[in-house]
């Protein structure tokens, strides 16, 4: 929340624009485990105090024509600071606003961190080194890469397939209105995450939709660049496809493609940020599935790390305190 908070603000300094307020609709069963996750859901919007309304059936038909759900259907709506994010304009504006506040942008690959008396040395691929009394290591599903951390972190990657389906400018003018979907049947294993159509870079409109029904854990950095290469998993594409023509059964398909990424999952469910072995070397790695639209207030947190030697705010309920292999 505190992040979302913050997009507009955002947005308005640095002159980029990456979230669209479309809303947000999560719908589960009446029975089951997803009944347990939608009441979940309500007392969690209630807590937070979140403009949302539950609907049933028929209000689920009126309200969003265009998605067929099975008889017996649980849904909440949250119309109000929820919808989706560019990622990729997020990183730009965030980027933009680090530089304007004196951040220096180097854009190289960064391939190894020594630990020197009181300061750390970062190896360049250019074959540069950048020296630095403190280094924050937040590189995702690479974290873990040989040469970035003193010890292995205990973190879990999966490769993950998100398939992509092309509609026309009609068709995405049809589904203007269609909010960023969580949908979660009574196997809430096989649930799924839908994005509403999108203009991307490409010029052309896409829906897309992610959630493996099976966990792909990826255990070195040669196995998560070769699940980039394959383009993700087919059983995975299958999966989604039937459930965007289950969901959304009269879409007007122009093409489907697949493609890979990756999460990264830590023992507690929350970020890892915290010091390693190395004095001048600390991590921030963990997203849990969650991190595109909770970059800011994660990264919040690790530059607090970094300029009083810790965490200062205490309004979580963990330390984020990395475990280690």
């Amino acid at each position: 929340n505190r992040s979302i908070a913050r997009y507009r603000e955002i947005e308005t300094l640095s002159g980029i624009g990456f979230f669209s307020e479309k809303g947000c609709l999560m719908s589960g069963m009446t029975t089951g485990r997803s009944q347990r996750y939608m009441a979940d859901v309500r007392a969690a919007a209630g807590r937070l105090g979140v403009n949302h309304m539950r609907l049933d059936d028929s209000a689920l038909e009126a309200r969003f024509p265009y998605f067929r759900f099975p008889a017996g259907s649980d849904a909440v709506f949250e119309p109000e600071g929820a919808g989706h994010v560019s990622p990729r304009n997020l990183v730009a504006a965030q980027t933009r606003l680090a530089g304007l506040a004196g951040a220096v942008i180097v854009r190289d690959q960064a391939e190894a961190i020594r630990q020197r008396e009181g300061y750390a040395e970062i190896l360049l691929a250019s074959g540069a080194i950048v020296t630095a009394s403190r280094v924050l290591v937040a590189a995702g599903g690479f974290t873990n890469r040989k040469g970035l951390l003193p010890e292995p972190l205990d973190l879990t990657v999966y490769g993950r397939t998100v398939t992509f389906f092309e509609v026309d400018a009609a068709e995405a003018a049809r589904l203007a209105g269609m909010p960023s979907l969580i949908y979660e049947p009574e196997d809430i294993a096989l649930g799924i995450y839908m994005l509403p159509p999108i203009r991307y870079p490409d010029g052309r409109f896409y829906l897309k939709i992610g959630g493996d029904a099976v966990d792909i854990p990826l255990g070195t950095e040669a196995e998560v660049r070769q699940w980039f290469r394959d383009g993700g998993n087919a059983d995975a594409r299958a999966h989604l496809v039937r459930n965007m023509t289950d969901l959304v059964p009269a879409l007007r398909i122009a093409g489907i493609h697949a493609e890979a990424c990756v999460t990264s999952f830590t023992p507690t469910d929350y970020p890892a940020i915290g010091w390693t072995s190395a004095p001048s070397v600390a991590v921030m790695a963990g997203g849990c599935g969650r991190a595109a639209k909770s970059s800011d207030e994660i990264g919040r947190l690790g530059a607090e790390l970094l300029l009083h030697g810790r965490i200062v705010d205490r309004a979580y309920r963990t330390d984020f305190t990395p475990r280690f292999l």
